[in-house]
């Protein structure tokens, strides 16, 4: 679970992804209209307060198979003296690819945007940011065994997962696709059994 855009906060919550138990998981595919498709996958972290040290900002965070890992938040953590020995850390990332065949072939593009949720002043640390892609590509070719499609968008080229088998089926080298991809990390700690 790669996020390179996301935000110092963030990225060191997505180290406890990586580093305690094996994140729950799912992943969903819903087709829309028009030939429209989303994959969606979700891990989600569950993690105990064990330790605190608030001179470092550092927490440290026990899984359900019993695994501790230390992590510093920094300072862009909000409401750090919130936490409490017991409190629950939720982490959710959620990556959603919504992909459809263009009506017309026009220029190549891409644009961005990313949305922070702060925690309110005074509450348990947490809060969410999420980044959203919109890109329109060229498809230049298509690998169906491998699920995946190589289109050349304002950027250069680059590989796309198509977990949709039905939409792969419909769509060949030389099309126009819009492309829209979503990542979101939420972080929520709520009070534990100890309080």
């Amino acid at each position: 679970m790669k996020i390179r855009y996301f935000i110092v906060a963030a990225a060191v919550v997505m180290t406890t992804c990586t580093v305690l138990a094996q994140p729950q998981t799912s992943v969903q595919v819903e087709r829309g209209p028009g030939g429209k498709s989303t994959v969606t996958g979700t891990s989600t972290v569950v993690a105990t307060v064990v330790a605190i040290d608030p001179a470092t900002r550092t927490v440290k965070l026990k899984d359900n198979s019993g695994r501790v890992e230390d992590l510093k938040a920094s300072e862009a953590v909000r409401n750090f003296d919130q936490l409490r020995i017991g409190d629950v850390v939720t982490t959710r990332h959620q990556v959603a690819i919504s992909m459809s065949l263009a009506k017309t072939a026009g220029s190549r593009s891409s644009s961005e945007r990313q949305t922070l949720q702060p925690a309110a002043s005074g509450t348990k640390p947490g809060g969410s940011i999420s980044r959203e892609v919109t890109m329109v590509a060229d498809v230049v070719a298509v690998d169906v065994p491998g699920q995946s499609i190589t289109v050349k968008g304002p950027h250069g080229t680059e590989k796309v997962s198509a977990s949709d088998p039905e939409l792969l089926k419909s769509i060949r080298a030389g099309n126009q696709v819009v492309i829209v991809r979503r990542d979101t990390v939420a972080i929520s700690v709520t009070s534990g059994a100890s309080q």
